[in-house]
């Protein structure tokens, strides 16, 4: 099989590396990947929302199947692109068709999906700018710290918790009256705070069948202790130690069962990945959010723990046969450290030249933000490689990750040493 994967990040690496290993592949593109696809793969300059360009690549190139790495074509529709398109409607595509991907394209509709299901999440209320005053008026009857969340994509930056009333008001005001996030915050959530530690549960569906992959936790803010701004996501450990039997029990009874149900009886149609953002809330799982494709840097460690042929369970989601595969996970525990560029989740500087890379051992390199630069790697975006190692336990793998980030280097690195700090 020819396969072109849509994304440049760190999880459309690891989803190359995987596929690689495959006998049932033949070529492997990504649009537009990175410096760490470059080497395993063949990087075709398309943007992952230029739908007639990547119409033209598939049949250029002969590919019989497209990975949606991102979420952006998903919510834009890249698959209904593909099922009203006569010449390429053949061609399964791994991710959601438009309507589903709603639930991770406005947070109203996924909580509107949640109460309809009775899949257990924090009370919330949505307003827009002709309903300030009631936004205000709801903002008063929560207790302290306030979640406003931007209703639709804002590149994993439109969620603020804020612990002054007034700060949270003159927050919403931004949000709504002053587009501070665009068109994302037309509309904007304000929800209980839930305090608790979170995880994430990834659900692999064909739209009949579904299977639950490994658990994991990442880690979002830049500063130890999880203090400082939000990244798109410092490191992740798989699996959860406090996920255990009963807890995961409770998860796919509650959550991940009416979810696909869910799916089924609105009617909205479901091949790929469901990201299902958790919170442990006592011994209670509530959701917080829905991402309608695997997450990062999450990917860089529940990928590597799978061991079954990437290719064949991907061709069992398109021919709906998922039940007829058993999934076979390493009982190692995976953890991975991301380097990023000084400055970022602000401004950052690109273009500095990545060494020691190729000197790792008893580690697995993913690429995010690189590309090649007159023959040599280069820093190309805010979140820069992870460093993913396997151990008994999430400290050893830890201490191997940590061990081959010495041996890494550019210019105004930065990874956060304390992952697990919250973990027993």
């Amino acid at each position: 099989m020819n396969i072109l994967i849509l994304g440049a990040g760190g999880r459309e690496h690891t989803l190359a590396w995987k596929l690689k290993q495959s006998p049932k592949l033949d070529q492997l593109y990504v649009a537009p990947g990175n410096a760490g696809t470059a080497s395993i793969a063949e990087n075709l300059s398309i943007g992952v929302n230029d739908f007639e360009a990547i119409k033209k690549a598939v049949i250029s190139n002969n590919i019989n199947m497209v990975v949606v790495g991102p979420e952006d074509p998903l919510v834009n529709g890249i698959h209904d692109f593909f099922l009203n398109d006569s010449e390429i409607q053949h061609i399964p595509v791994i991710g959601p068709q438009k309507a589903a991907a709603t639930l991770e394209g406005s947070k109203d509709f996924a909580k509107e999906f949640m109460i309809r299901h009775n899949i257990p999440t924090a009370a919330y209320q949505s307003f827009t700018s002709d309903t300030l005053e009631k936004g205000f008026a709801f903002l008063e009857t929560l207790k302290p710290p306030y979640v406003l969340k931007a209703d639709g994509l804002a590149a994993g930056k439109g969620v603020v918790i804020l612990n002054d009333i007034a700060e949270a008001k003159k927050e919403l005001q931004s949000m709504l009256v002053d587009a501070k996030f665009g068109n994302a915050s037309a509309t904007v959530v304000i929800e209980e705070f839930l305090s608790g530690i979170e995880l994430s549960v990834f659900v692999l569906t064909d739209g009949k069948n579904y299977k639950v992959l490994p658990t994991a936790k990442d880690y979002k803010r830049i500063g130890e202790g999880d203090t400082g701004l939000n990244t798109g996501g410092m490191g992740a450990i798989s699996p959860v130690p406090f996920a255990n039997k009963a807890f995961m029990d409770k998860i796919h009874e509650r959550v991940v069962k009416p979810t696909v149900e869910g799916l089924k009886k609105d009617n909205l149609p479901y091949k790929g990945f469901i990201f299902i953002g958790l919170i442990k809330v006592g011994e209670e799982p509530k959701v917080i959010e829905y991402n309608v494709r695997l997450g990062d840097p999450e990917t860089e460690v529940v990928l590597p723990r799978i061991q079954n042929d990437l290719v064949a369970v991907f061709e069992a989601v398109a021919n709906q046969t998922l039940d007829q595969i058993d999934l076979r996970i390493d009982d190692r525990t995976a953890t991975t450290v991301m380097t990023v560029a000084g400055g970022y989740p602000e401004a950052y500087d690109k273009g500095k030249e990545i060494t020691g890379y190729d000197t790792i051992s008893d580690s697995l390199v993913f690429h995010a933000g690189t590309t090649l630069k007159d023959g040599k790697v280069v820093t190309n975006g805010g979140r820069v490689m992870a460093i993913t190692s396997f151990g008994e336990n999430f400290k050893e793998a830890l201490a191997i990750s940590y061990r081959n980030l010495d041996k890494l280097h550019f210019d105004g690195m930065y990874y956060r040493k304390d992952l697990g700090f919250d973990l027993k």
